[in-house]
């Protein structure tokens, strides 16, 4: 493998890896009332 495929294979990895852990923070159950709020505050006018 080049050196390319390498650094290709390290990125595409650590992006796999930072996006799990970026869900995993996200989604879990203590996070749900947060998230709901959030939820329709595009759609709201202020």
């Amino acid at each position: 493998m080049t050196s390319q495929d390498w650094a290709g294979l390290i990125i595409t990895v650590v992006v796999f890896f930072g996006m799990l852990i970026t869900f995993a923070m996200a989604l879990r159950p203590s996070k749900r009332k947060e998230l709901e709020e959030e939820k329709y505050k595009i759609l709201k006018d202020d």
